[in-house]
């Protein structure tokens, strides 16, 4: 199968936890799902998913279920991050990187991590220069609703939602300091604009004057 359809990369993205943790090779859940659904990538690059998401990604692309990828890494249970609050440095490294903005601090300040936001992906681990942060277990709740035992649908529905929110934020960011990097114009530039304008009004009042 190699498709494009809107409709089934949505059913595809819906499969994949929301952890933007990147293990997949993807930049983020919703690029990896564009992949499969054009034939790019297979089904079994998503560890947080686990044999869950690989079965039902083999469903909605009729492939035969295969183990995960061991170059991907392996399931693990849930997990969260965790800063030391006395060894941080506040170089915001962990901020600028986390996927769904679960990580608040100010530049030299020290950093904390927002329980509640916090996906486990672990992309701020290689991120410290100073080694304080740290993967802790997280009890979960079993989830009649949901098909993962680590995460229920509301908690991926709200990491896809923080993920989008924040890309957006980014694409603002960047816009605007694209427009603030453009060199103003040069002065003579200026001049050569306000004399065609001068020349065109000229040529309208001339026109009116005939009339």
């Amino acid at each position: 199968m190699n498709s494009s359809d809107p409709a089934l990369i949505q059913r595809l993205d819906a499969w994949l936890p929301q952890t933007q943790c990147t293990r997949c090779g993807y930049p983020r859940c919703q690029a990896y799902a564009e992949a499969m659904a054009a034939g790019m990538a297979d089904i079994n690059y998503c560890p947080p998913g686990g044999e869950v998401t690989i079965h039902a990604l083999a469903g909605l692309l009729g492939r035969p279920a295969r183990p995960l990828d061991p170059a991907r890494g392996t399931y693990l249970t849930r997990q969260r991050a965790w800063i030391d609050e006395s060894v941080c440095i506040g170089c915001r490294k962990c901020i600028d990187i986390c996927p769904v903005d679960a990580i608040l601090g100010a530049r030299k300040l020290m950093h904390t991590v927002l329980a509640r936001e916090c996906n486990g992906c672990a992309l701020c681990l290689p991120a410290c220069p100073v080694d304080c942060i740290q993967l802790q277990s997280v009890e979960v709740a079993a989830d009649p609703d949901s098909p993962w035992p680590e995460y229920s649908r509301a908690e991926t529905e709200h990491w896809r939602q923080r993920t989008a929110a924040r890309l957006a934020r980014l694409a603002r960011r960047s816009a605007i300091k694209r427009k603030a990097d453009v060199p103003p114009a040069h002065e003579d530039e200026r001049e050569r604009i306000r004399a065609e304008i001068r020349a065109a009004v000229a040529r309208v009042k001339a026109k009116k004057t005939q009339a």
